[in-house]
């Protein structure tokens, strides 16, 4: 029988996460990431093609794993107004118990060598885009909103608002205050009440 592997692939990718996080994704890099796993680079060249592999699963097995939550937050009513402030929170709850993997969200797919990714990756990218382009629109045809500003009023409600007061505290290095869900779910409700 086979022994398991002793540094398995999501061992791998949380330490090029916590590097991301502590140096931005110049800080990922192959001998970096089998420095912190404490794995030798072996482990690493056997489980991503490169560097560029490497970061491109990085990037998408943290959008991904957000996605998850908030796709599932944005259907968790019946009520379009309460779905969006459940999503809201959720933006704000998910950064709160996942640090390192939001500090690594401000930057962008760019940032992790998009242009450099194979074509699965880059598919696995635009399809998460498309979810969410295509909720947006989803939550604003439920709210009634048809024109160009009222799908603008939603997509800066569900996601830039709370996003930004994410953004604002992890970029000062400060914790996040205990009521930044309920603030967050209060803006997105006001935006989503015009």
């Amino acid at each position: 029988m086979a022994r398991p592997p002793r540094f398995d692939t999501p061992l791998l990718l949380d330490a090029a996460v916590r590097l991301a996080a502590e140096s931005g994704p110049a800080g990922v890099t192959m001998a970096a990431v089998a420095a912190s796993a404490g794995a030798p680079s072996g482990s690493l060249y056997h489980r991503f093609a490169g560097r560029s592999a490497l970061l491109a699963e990085v990037w998408l097995r943290t959008v991904e794993g957000f996605q998850e939550g908030y796709f599932a937050a944005l259907k968790s009513s019946d009520d379009p107004r309460a779905a969006g402030r459940a999503a809201a929170r959720h933006v704000v709850a998910w950064s709160r118990a996942h640090p390192d993997e939001a500090a690594l969200l401000l930057y962008g797919a760019r940032d992790f060598g998009q242009d450099s990714w194979s074509e699965e990756h880059r598919r696995r990218a635009d399809e998460g885009n498309r979810r969410v382009l295509t909720s947006v629109r989803e939550l604003a045809d439920t709210l009634g909103a048809s024109g160009a500003q009222d799908i603008e009023r939603v997509s800066l409600a569900i996601i830039d608002v709370p996003l930004s007061l994410v953004r604002r505290h992890l970029r000062n290095g400060s914790p996040l205050p205990p009521h930044a869900e309920e603030l967050a779910e209060q803006c997105t409700g006001a935006l989503l009440a015009g």
